[in-house]
């Protein structure tokens, strides 16, 4: 089968395989289509991150490099293994990608998205999404429900990123929420807050198309940072702030930006990963008893379909729309060039593009 295998920074190679061994709690889906994920693009810019180190191997999974990429994925399952349960051949699936150990402090709290083993399909794993086919645990696999297209199953993963910080926020109905970068994180949240129940949604996004789809997906007000000073307008708008805001970039001026633009005693969520000094003061938080609060994924291990199914529910039911999002559709021969060299560069349009194999 053909697989797209990263052997480190700038290379990604797309090469003829075995398919990987099915084994007993596992299942073979031919793969239907993957999203290149915000991820993907830093391993292939500056990894190993989340894929294993050159010459070592994966604590949990034991795979080292070159690994299959893609985590964000769905299609039809074609193989079962002889102790899997709750899946057949011909199911239409997606997957939650995150394997744990389940023997660390965190497994043993329950908070198993915060394992120290983790690994994750796709990214530390024997297999991938950007392939004709992947293996993955029975466990982990998520029914799509009749009449929600299969494609649209490689948007539950990134979809369930914004329900998990949502819930993570403590957002009430009714509350009014800022969103800091519509990307496909950024979006996801638009999505997952108006369907929570938000009275209003801002969004600050220096790109005009994706000004447009979030827009397009609940967003009341778009703003250009670039051009408009989108916290003043906010906080105008608010009588001093949001209730709620979300911050998925992972840079310091839309992380400052959604600390100021949030009332006193508000709540910021920080979804965007980064290593990036942020430039954040104490009294920023302290004297206006603001509380900013981490949002790492998802559910996974015992409740990896948890969120999943609520976002296949909302995808059932039209809440959530992945169409406006999906910007792209390519081959796995192009992933390189159509895919990961489009989304990185800084004047692209896209939001997600979809990998078909």
């Amino acid at each position: 089968m053909r697989v797209a295998n990263y052997y480190g920074p700038g290379d990604v190679r797309v090469e003829s395989v075995s398919e990987p061994d099915l084994g007993p709690d596992e299942v073979r889906i031919e793969i239907a289509a993957c999203g290149i994920c915000g991820t993907d693009l830093h391993e292939y810019e500056e990894g190993p991150d989340l894929t294993p180190e050159e010459d070592t191997s994966h604590p949990l999974t034991g795979v080292s490099l070159p690994v299959p990429l893609g985590h964000e994925f769905s299609g039809t399952v074609t193989a079962v293994g002889d102790e899997a349960e709750g899946v057949a051949v011909g199911d239409e699936v997606t997957a939650n990608p995150a394997m744990v150990c389940g023997d660390c402090r965190y497994c043993a709290e329950g908070r198993h998205n915060l394992c120290e083993s983790v690994a994750n399909t796709g990214l530390s794993a024997k297999s991938g999404g950007f392939a004709e086919s992947a293996v993955v645990p029975a466990d982990n696999v998520v029914q799509l429900p009749d009449g929600v297209p299969v494609e649209y199953g490689a948007l539950v993963e990134p979809f369930s990123v914004g329900v998990h910080a949502t819930r993570r926020s403590g957002m009430q109905t009714g509350d009014s929420v800022a969103v800091f970068g519509a990307g496909p994180i950024g979006i996801s949240i638009v999505q997952a807050a108006t369907a929570a129940g938000a009275k209003e949604v801002f969004v600050s996004e220096p790109r005009a198309k994706r000004r447009e789809i979030a827009e397009e997906v609940g967003a009341r007000t778009t703003l250009d940072p670039t051009t408009t000073e989108a916290v003043d307008e906010i906080t105008d708008a608010t009588d001093g702030g949001v209730d709620v805001a979300f911050e998925a970039v992972g840079i310091e001026p839309t992380f400052k930006a959604a600390i100021e633009a949030t009332k006193r005693g508000g709540q910021i969520t920080a979804v965007g990963i980064s290593d990036d000094d942020v430039g954040l003061t104490p009294n920023e938080l302290v004297v206006v008893e603001r509380t900013i609060t981490g949002s790492n994924g998802y559910l996974s291990g015992p409740l990896a379909d948890r969120e999943f199914e609520m976002v296949t529910s909302f995808l059932e039911s039209g809440e959530f729309d992945p169409e406006p999002m999906i910007t792209a559709r390519i081959s796995l021969e192009d992933i390189v060039e159509e895919g990961f060299e489009k989304l990185l560069d800084p004047e692209s349009e896209h939001v997600k593009i979809l990998v078909e194999p």
